[in-house]
């Protein structure tokens, strides 16, 4: 489940590129889907306690691999008028430039034979990213293949669009709180001792 969020992209990209009747919405379906593996392959893992090292790494990074890819395919998708506006590609870069930093982070750690999981706040602004995406699609959906009206679409498109922009404000915070928190990793310096110990 954590490997398919990958090639759903490329299944939601080629629903993009074929603009039929129905593709926006086949489009919002494979994305759910994708989605609720997020929280269903960590559930089963747990479950089952085969917890491992792998999905701890690629977890993280399917998920940065999905949400990313969306962004940008929502940033020229429809390319008459794009779901995100021109503007959001500054924010784009900035949860792009994040996601490579912690990416970075977590490989450095790795080379040291220390395995980072996600934090909370990671976590958050992660669901925050899928719920913005489906959002954006999901109202893509009413507009083109069920014929909602201009006022709903437009009220719809603008809670989207400040989902996308607190989900940006989320991610940048927690990503320098991760940074702060394991810089030593990025320094290759001991990890600071407890208070009251040496």
């Amino acid at each position: 489940m954590t490997a398919s969020r990958v090639p759903s992209l490329f299944a939601i990209a080629a629903l993009f590129a074929w603009g039929g009747k129905g593709s926006d919405t086949l489009a919002f379906i494979v994305f759910f889907l994708a989605a609720i593996t997020d929280f269903f392959d960590g559930w089963l893992a747990r479950r089952m306690g085969i917890v491992s090292n792998f999905g701890k790494l690629m977890d993280a990074l399917t998920d940065k691999i999905l949400n990313i890819g969306m962004m940008i395919f929502l940033l020229v998708y429809p390319t008459s008028a794009p779901l995100l506006p021109s503007w959001c590609v500054f924010l784009v870069v900035i949860v792009l430039v994040r996601e490579l930093l912690i990416t970075g982070l977590r490989l450095v750690a790795a080379s040291c034979d220390l395995v980072l999981s996600a934090e909370r706040s990671g976590k958050i602004k992660t669901v925050l990213q899928i719920f913005a995406i489906g959002l954006f699609l999901f109202v893509r959906a009413l507009e083109t293949d069920f014929g909602f009206s201009p006022a709903i679409i437009e009220n719809a498109r603008l809670g989207a669009l400040f989902a996308f922009s607190l989900a940006t404000v989320l991610t940048v915070t927690s990503g320098v709180g991760y940074l702060i928190k394991y810089w030593h990793v990025f320094m290759s310096e001991p990890p600071p001792s407890p208070r009251g110990k040496s």
